[in-house]
């Protein structure tokens, strides 16, 4: 046997005042769209907001459904939005955000499995990576340089060759 390890790096900053101005200001817009998110089961709104490599900026927020597995995340709203909007233009930078009634928003949360196949896919098919900020309304604020890394094993379309 041989044992093996899977490391990878990112920047946090302990707050958005850190972070340079573009990142300070796609992040914000994150936080300000979880408002928008449909959540009326969980009461966990979560806000996406992505730049394009074009300039333009796409967003995304959870909808959920009373049949919870129909619901929709918002970085997959975002990413059918993007795809339909603009097809085969990359995303540069990804924000995401969220907000509940429920728990504090005060640290980084993650994409679900889900999201990251998603959002793996996308990058994958634009062959251009995607930055990921991720944060809450306040606190500290992870950034990652690709999503390959929030997905090291990950299924794509070379297994289906």
């Amino acid at each position: 046997m041989t044992e093996k390890k899977v490391e990878f790096s990112y920047e946090e900053f302990n707050d958005s005042s850190e972070l340079n101005e573009a990142d300070a200001l796609l992040l914000n817009e994150a936080r300000k769209v979880t408002v928008d998110a449909y959540a009326p089961y969980s009461n966990f709104h979560v806000g996406a907001i992505a730049l394009l490599e074009n300039g333009e900026k796409v967003v995304g927020t959870n909808q959920e459904n009373a049949s919870y597995p129909v619901g929709i995340c918002a970085e997959r709203v975002l990413l059918g939005s993007a795809a339909t909007l603009f097809p085969n233009v990359a995303i540069k930078t990804m924000a995401i955000s969220y907000n509940s009634k429920e728990v504090k928003s005060d640290h980084p949360i993650s994409p679900c499995g889900m999201c990251r196949q998603a959002l793996l896919e996308y990058e994958t098919r634009t062959e251009k990576p995607i930055r990921i900020i991720l944060s809450g309304q306040e606190g500290k604020v992870f950034i990652i340089n690709t999503v390959k890394y929030l997905l090291p094993f990950a299924f794509t379309k070379s297994e289906l060759k």
